[in-house]
């Protein structure tokens, strides 16, 4: 019987392996006039995700996190871009650039649900400090 895949419910090390892994694929890939702005981009934008989300860690706010949050979610979302550009010029890093893409869409998932949650939440709080304040 195989074991199920265990999934790494830690973010923080989650977007630092998921940078590491976005430059030990762009090492792999030839530097050419085309791929070369495109590998800064997706190198940028791909370790981005960890440096957002360790700052939305140490949030001082709700809000902040809140911001925090939404630039790992953009930059999931960039990273997703410069991933499918890098696909269709180098034919050897193919299928490291697919599970790359697959990773940088369920994060962004990720980050769309933290986001929507956090909303609620502020929403809920800005409801249950107006019924507090109109009761004084």
């Amino acid at each position: 019987m195989t074991q199920p895949a265990t999934i790494n419910y830690d973010l923080f090390e989650r977007t630092a392996l998921f940078g590491k892994n976005v430059i030990e694929c762009c090492l792999a890939l030839p530097a050419t006039l085309i791929t070369s702005p495109l590998i800064t981009q997706f190198v940028k934008s791909g370790c981005s995700l960890g440096a957002n989300y360790g700052e939305a860690d140490e949030a001082e706010s709700k809000p902040d996190f809140r911001h925090k949050i939404a630039l790992c979610r953009k930059e999931a979302k960039e990273t997703m871009h410069w991933c499918r550009m890098l696909a269709k010029v180098s034919g050897k890093q193919t299928e490291k650039l697919r599970e790359l893409w697959k990773e940088a869409h369920e994060l962004h998932l990720i980050f769309c649900k933290i986001i929507r949650t956090t909303d609620a939440n502020l929403r809920r709080e800005r409801t249950v400090k107006k019924t507090s304040t109109a009761k004084l």
